[in-house]
């Protein structure tokens, strides 16, 4: 058997991740200190932004085991709990949830929860892409012009065509029109302006 971690995560600063330690340990996992990794971070951050959890990826090794007290300590929803299972896996790493029985998710008990997971993960997918379709979908209905606003009105960029199409530089004409060089180059690209030589 490899080496056990610990992975504890609370969301505020006082808040403390003594009481995952416990209860870890209470739980038969004899975990040496320097192997309990805790960080406070919300648990809307993704599992792979997060600092400790970044670090402990880089030390967890083939036949090693992580415990956790909930999967939400995994991450900040289902589908990224199911990527990060998914990837510690493919490591060769086993992950024990507490609460869920100190269920071992690579076994065919945990492979069975993280298929309901995963259900539950693209279920939440397609409720937010409908949901997004909905709102965009009331938002036009609404009159709403949706994307970013355009960055020259209509006759700014008929006056930066012009000049583009008289040789001047791109430069010259964000300066006079006060924006960027970007937003001309983009317009020169979408007009395919021919310059005068």
């Amino acid at each position: 058997m490899g080496r056990v971690f610990a992975y504890c995560r609370v969301s505020t600063a006082d808040q403390t991740t003594e009481n995952q330690v416990l209860e870890i340990r209470s739980a038969g996992f004899n975990i040496e200190p320097r192997r309990v990794v805790s960080e406070c971070v919300s648990g809307s951050v993704t599992a792979k932004q997060r600092v400790g959890f970044s670090k402990l990826l880089d030390r967890l090794e083939t036949s090693d085991v992580l415990v956790v007290t909930k999967l939400d300590r995994l991450g900040r929803n289902a589908m990224d709990v199911r990527a990060t299972v998914e990837e510690l896996t493919t490591m060769g790493v086993r992950v024990h949830c507490l609460a869920l029985g100190g269920a071992d998710l690579t076994s065919a008990a945990g492979r069975m929860t993280m298929s309901v997971l995963s259900a539950v993960a693209e279920f939440e997918r397609d409720l937010l892409l409908e949901r997004t379709a909905a709102g965009l979908e009331r938002a036009r209905s609404a009159g709403k012009v949706l994307g970013r606003p355009k960055a020259l009105s209509e006759k700014q960029e008929s006056t930066a065509l012009t000049r583009l199409s008289q040789g001047q530089t791109v430069s010259a004409i964000a300066r006079e029109l006060n924006t960027s060089r970007q937003t001309i180059m983009r317009l020169r690209a979408r007009g395919e302006v021919v310059t005068a030589r």
